[in-house]
């Protein structure tokens, strides 16, 4: 457990000094950066979003099969 919160913690320092770094030596003017990457985020969060539904859906299928008694694939 303990390497596993080393890791994310490193992991999290390493994500907040490369965006820090990302914007200070950007060669775009601030409000363009801004919009590219709000386009950015919006992209992934709805790409998770999609994840996350495709995934839950699947979980569901898989529910009901043992509901039934069946073996889900």
């Amino acid at each position: 457990m303990r390497k596993v919160l080393a890791f994310v913690a490193g992991l999290s320092v390493g994500l907040v000094t490369g965006g820090t770094l990302m914007v200070l030596f950007a060669p775009e003017e601030g409000a363009a950066l801004r919009a590219r990457l709000r386009a950015e985020l919006d992209r992934l969060i709805a790409e998770g979003k999609a994840a996350a539904e495709a995934r839950r859906a699947e979980l569901q299928a898989q529910l009901e099969a043992l509901k039934q008694g069946q073996v889900a694939a």
